[in-house]
């Protein structure tokens, strides 16, 4: 019988997933895998973490929800507190919701609102990037450059949304262009884009730190991020960062914006937030943009039913709490190493795979056919998929995305392992991953 759930494969349905624990997931198959990807870079503490569940268990028992119309709620704010200890980058206001595209619209309204409170409506652009992902509703899909999930929506999309270059060095450097000369053309690329809009009318920059899922864990070029900022700044407009999939603690500091000499106006998360353990996601936003609201109509003109949810800011307090307290931030540090190194020395000289990127638990390949002149596989053979399947028969999760060229063309498969990872879980990891990339390239071979 068809499952009455609407699954992500409308023609297949998936295995349940039974229970959880640590690194592992045990499913119907009968199977126990290796979570090597937390899912979609969510479950940074694994499954079952016992300090979780024990502060799930005693907010359950204090209260459930309280609509924040009338109320604030103590796990909120102690969370808010805990993100916010010493103000980072300026940071010092905390916006909860329930998902990473609720916190993307969340920081476009907050974005808008600014301007509109000081003075400058006019302002109505943003500026994004392509191969980018922002989120699934339409106003973060419209920020975002992912084609392949654009294009259906197209015509409902907004046009408030333009899109540059990525940092892509990989593809889009060319052979005789420095480090420098390349960032230089990007910085160029964005103040021209300013310019064609009118750099009074642009609201923000969006961009993720470490693209995710849609380039597969691209890393900017040093002094990249720099640039842009001067950008921004040159022509007063704000500067937001989507950490989503790459923030709290995954790249090995607790905001990636740490290692590229930058702050936000607005930084946006959620995965790491929570782990997963329940549904959060939220903004972090400038001291100056919140005191433009609140000398000025003195209300945020935006909210959701479920925003600042006590079981959800419960939830994540302890993961807050858990990564901190147990040193977390030194092991992906140093997991992160050994993952790069095992990769490296698994597929670094495999002919089909052109480049092995990431920064901290966030790391992936990407396949090509010929390593000389990258060209691509043919999309038709979805080796991102087959890729998927045999990791999956060989008792690994990880996480694989098509079309990172252009939203066509081109496969990768990211791997994004709990912070709690032994080295021993990460040798598993990539022993398995290894043949299971052998297993798919074997089976389009044939």
């Amino acid at each position: 019988m068809r499952s009455h759930l609407v699954q992500r494969n409308l023609r297949q349905d998936p295995p349940l997933a039974l229970r959880g624990e640590g690194i592992f997931l045990h499913d119907s198959n009968g199977k126990t895998i290796i979570d090597g990807s937390g899912g979609a870079a969510v479950a940074c503490l694994g499954h079952g973490h016992p300090r979780v569940l024990e502060a799930m268990r005693a907010q359950l028992d204090r209260l459930t929800y309280a609509h924040t119309a009338l109320y604030s709620c103590e796990s909120a704010e102690a969370l808010a507190d805990l993100v916010l200890e010493g103000e980072p980058g300026g940071l010092t206001q905390l916006y909860l919701c329930s998902s990473g595209s609720e916190a993307m619209e969340a920081a476009l309204k907050l974005s808008r609102q600014y301007f509109c409170e000081i003075g400058q409506p006019n302002r109505q652009k943003y500026i994004a990037r392509r191969q980018s992902y922002h989120g699934n509703t339409l106003g973060a899909l419209a920020a975002g450059g992912n084609a392949m999930r654009r294009a259906i929506y197209q015509p409902i999309l907004s046009d408030a949304f333009t899109h540059v270059a990525p940092c892509y060095a990989y593809r889009d450097r060319g052979p005789a262009e420095s480090d420098a000369d390349y960032v230089a053309r990007l910085a160029a690329e964005l103040e021209a884009e300013f310019q064609r809009l009118g750099p009074q009318n642009v609201i923000a920059f969006i961009a993720e730190p470490v693209v995710g899922a849609t380039l597969g864990c691209v890393t900017a070029l040093p002094g990249y991020f720099a640039a842009m900022r001067a950008v921004c700044d040159r022509h007063g407009a704000l500067l937001i960062l989507d950490e989503v999939m790459c923030g709290m603690g995954r790249t090995g500091t607790m905001h990636a914006w740490e290692q590229e000499g930058v702050t936000p106006d607005i930084q946006v998360v959620a995965k790491g937030l929570g782990g997963g353990y329940q549904p959060i996601g939220g903004i972090l936003a400038n001291r100056r943009v919140m005191e433009a609201l609140r000398d000025g109509s003195g209300a945020f003109m935006h909210g959701h039913t479920y925003q600042a949810h006590p079981m959800a800011a419960a939830a994540a307090l302890a993961v807050q709490r858990v990564i901190r307290e147990e040193q977390l931030l030194e092991n992906v540090q140093a997991m992160g190493a050994l993952l790069e190194a095992r990769l490296v020395e698994r597929l670094g000289n495999h002919r089909h795979v052109g480049e092995i990127r990431g920064r901290g638990l966030f790391w992936a390949a990407e396949f090509v056919a010929d390593r000389t002149t990258r060209a691509p596989f043919d999309p038709a053979l979805k080796l991102h998929d087959r890729i998927k399947q045999a990791a999956y028969a060989r008792g690994l999760a990880c996480y694989p995305m098509g079309g990172t060229i252009d939203g066509r063309q081109g496969d990768h498969v990211l791997l994004a392992p709990p912070y709690i990872a032994t080295a021993a879980d990460i040798d598993a990891i990539v022993d398995r991953f290894g043949d299971a990339v052998d297993a798919a390239l074997a089976e389009v071979s044939r």
